[in-house]
């Protein structure tokens, strides 16, 4: 029987899933070193360890012999095996749904394949168009902007930042007009939108601070937009496009992946300006979810470069930064209970965001910062009992019971135990005969 043909969705799926560390230790025995690890190569009589793994980069290579490539390669070489055959195996073991392609499909695959290429090419272009237009005059306040924010030509330079001239159809005049590319391709990239009323279209971004999205490869995918003025939105990004789901990609990851695997610790942090603060500040291993709240599949993600696995969010202070710490604790709740994710939440003084914090403070406070967070749990104590009165009969109540809530997911006992007590010493307003009689009935209800 014909091994068949796997849908590129599938494919992307396990490649996003698959752990090289986790697929070659079980043909190779890995020692850490430094940021990496190192063994005994399996392609060739190795008689001292030259065979490396990178896990921030997802890649092998034998100093010796050469061997070099990723998860799919190696079990490929390793095994004498297909690539689909690899795939199949890796999607069954990391729980993948697999999608095939029928054989009349796959004229259909190659369209799109053709299609893919096209719209990389127009959005890389697209950026050095908005790049060049910052340096002109009409950009010059965006360009005054990201100097009253303190970033540097460098900085600017490897963010790719840019500038959406006004006018209905600059970008369209440009790409369709100048560069001959067909306006309908130039729309799938999100770039232009179809009239309301009568033929034709417009640039979906103009006169806007423009910031590139990239993908882990660093090929353009999609644009966020910063109004200069009082235009709202004050951010516009690009619509999900054939290259674009906001819904998995981080912001900043491929800048960040080296930096995360280094100091074992991804920051989550929720705007564009926070991300490119903390790059330049030297503190690289920051990402930002894109207007959603992070989801597991992110999470996922990072958890790829961490050993530890850390993650710290690092969400606005105010109401709305709570509700999204909130949201993306809820999305990953599941994994931080089982112990998949170390999850730490700090909130930084007086309702700052990094961007802000940094402004007014040096690196090394804002990594004090980090190295005072709160786990999760403790996080969300903290906000369970914030401005509560226990001595009142009702909240005393309310408060127990969202407390039990929280408590009765942990699967450790051990860990449960501490929190019981922890809780328990709250509970008691400084009465200190009270917390074994608290702590007992907590016990009860957890």
């Amino acid at each position: 029987m014909d091994t068949p043909r796997l849908h590129p969705d599938t494919i992307e799926a396990v490649r996003d899933r698959v752990d090289i560390v986790d697929v070659v230790s079980q043909q190779v025995v890995l020692k850490k070193q430094g940021k990496d690890f190192v063994g005994l190569c399996p392609f060739h009589e190795d008689k001292s360890p030259s065979f490396s793994v990178s896990p921030s980069k997802q890649f092998y290579y034998c100093f010796s012999c050469g061997a070099g490539g990723n998860a799919f390669k190696f079990l490929m070489e390793l095994n004498k095996r297909s690539f689909a055959d690899v795939v199949l195996d890796l999607a069954q073991r990391y729980q993948v749904p697999v999608t095939t392609l029928e054989p009349a499909k796959r004229q259909e695959l190659q369209r799109q394949l053709t299609l893919r290429e096209q719209l990389y090419e127009i959005l890389a272009l697209t950026a050095k168009f908005y790049e060049h237009a910052l340096q002109q005059i009409d950009g010059a306040p965006a360009l005054a902007y990201l100097y009253g924010r303190g970033l540097s030509d460098a900085t600017i330079q490897q963010f790719q930042l840019g500038f959406a001239p006004g006018g209905w159809q600059t970008l369209y005049g440009y790409l369709v007009e100048q560069k001959h590319y067909p306006v309908n391709l130039v729309e799938q990239a999100g770039l232009i939108v179809p009239r309301q009323k009568g033929d034709g279209f417009y640039d979906r971004f103009r006169d806007r601070l423009m910031i590139p999205i990239r993908d882990g490869q660093s090929r353009v995918i999609g644009f966020g937009g910063r109004a200069l003025g009082d235009e709202k939105p004050k951010y516009l990004n690009s619509p999900d496009t054939e290259l674009f789901d906001k819904g998995k990609t981080l912001y900043g990851l491929d800048l960040a992946r080296a930096a995360i695997a280094k100091d074992d610790r991804a920051i989550v942090v929720e705007g564009y300006f926070d991300v490119i603060a903390l790059h330049a500040a030297g503190l690289e291993n920051s990402v930002a979810a894109l207007g959603t709240a992070l989801n597991a599949a992110q999470v996922r993600q990072l958890l790829r470069y961490t050993e530890s696995k850390q993650i710290l969010l690092n969400f606005d202070a105010d109401a709305a930064g709570v509700k999204a710490a909130q949201r993306a604790i809820g999305e990953v709740e599941e994994m931080a209970y089982r112990g998949d994710v170390q999850l730490r939440v700090l909130n930084i003084p007086d309702g700052k965001d990094p961007d802000e914090f940094l402004q007014q403070h040096s690196a090394a406070d804002y990594q004090a910062l980090i190295e005072a967070a709160p786990l999760w749990i403790d996080w969300q104590i903290h906000n369970l009992i914030s401005g509560k009165d226990l001595r009142q009969a009702d909240q005393f109540q309310q408060t127990s019971q969202a407390v039990v809530k929280l408590l009765s997911d942990i699967a450790n006992a051990d860990t449960r135990t501490h929190y019981v007590r922890y809780c328990a010493e709250i509970f008691s307003n400084g009465d200190s005969r009270l917390v074994p009689l608290l702590a007992e009935n907590l016990v009860t209800q957890v």
